[in-house]
């Protein structure tokens, strides 16, 4: 009876997890740049003598779908989109580096380049980008930020850090929604890395797919409570038997 009480209690906390994730994924379908967090279902057996026999179900994140997100055209100086896999360095709240596909970008109040949540833009060498009072922003296809200044001529005031993740050390989600290296510090600029000014990259969310996957992880979690009643149903059934003999 147990075993049916153990797969059962972790089947639907499993479900209930899923739903979380992909109740997320689908209200971050309209962000720029969102990665749809991916989930999977695993057992592992419970450890302990005479526990052999009993299996947790569990839910386990297994990372993110680098599927790419669809192009919009905006036509602002400001907006940009990385090509391929690269990403934009931003400096954390937490003062790190860390890297976001989102390229909504503007100019703050203290004249440093921003992304949509006001978080600096980082340059190739690690720092973040002053734009000069007053100045107009160009951005170049190899992330190279132009100034210009009425009665000047334009100048290039840096370039924007583009970073591309390889296998041997790939980018994990933080609290925060922003991404990090696996191991830990900054990744390398990527000198031949690319981005497309005056495109935004929509989320790679695909809220078809989560409203239907949201469908099936209820329909999952009220069978696991339907067979966590017929546990306690036949478990009470069992005690009137033995309470008769």
């Amino acid at each position: 009876m147990d075993r049916l009480i153990y797969t059962s209690m972790t089947g639907a906390n499993a479900a209930a997890h899923r739903q979380t994730v992909l109740s997320h994924n689908l209200a971050n379908a309209s962000t720029n740049g969102f990665r749809a967090e991916l989930s999977a279902f695993r057992s592992v057996p419970l450890q302990g003598s005479g526990s052999n026999t009993r299996v947790f179900a569990l839910e386990a994140t297994a990372g993110h779908s680098e599927a790419p997100g669809p192009a919009q055209t905006t036509g602002r100086a400001l907006d940009a989109m990385a090509v391929g896999g690269a990403w934009f360095a931003v400096q954390g709240l937490d003062g790190t580096e860390a890297y976001t596909r989102d390229g909504a970008m503007q100019v703050s109040a203290q004249g440093q380049l921003v992304n949509g949540i006001g978080l600096p833009m980082l340059s190739d060498g690690g720092a973040p980008i002053d734009i000069p009072e007053g100045a107009q922003v160009v951005l170049g296809n190899d992330g190279t930020v132009t100034a210009s200044v009425a009665g000047q001529p334009p100048q290039q005031i840096g370039r924007l850090k583009l970073a591309t993740p390889g296998a041997d050390n790939p980018l994990e989600r933080g609290d925060d929604g922003l991404f990090r290296a696996a191991a830990g510090g900054a990744l390398p600029a990527d000198a031949g890395a690319q981005l497309r000014a005056g495109v935004l990259e929509g989320s790679n969310v695909n809220a078809v797919e989560s409203m239907v996957g949201m469908i099936a992880a209820a329909r999952q979690f009220e069978q696991q409570m339907r067979l966590l009643s017929t546990a306690e149903s036949d478990d009470k059934a069992a005690g009137r038997l033995l309470s008769l003999s």
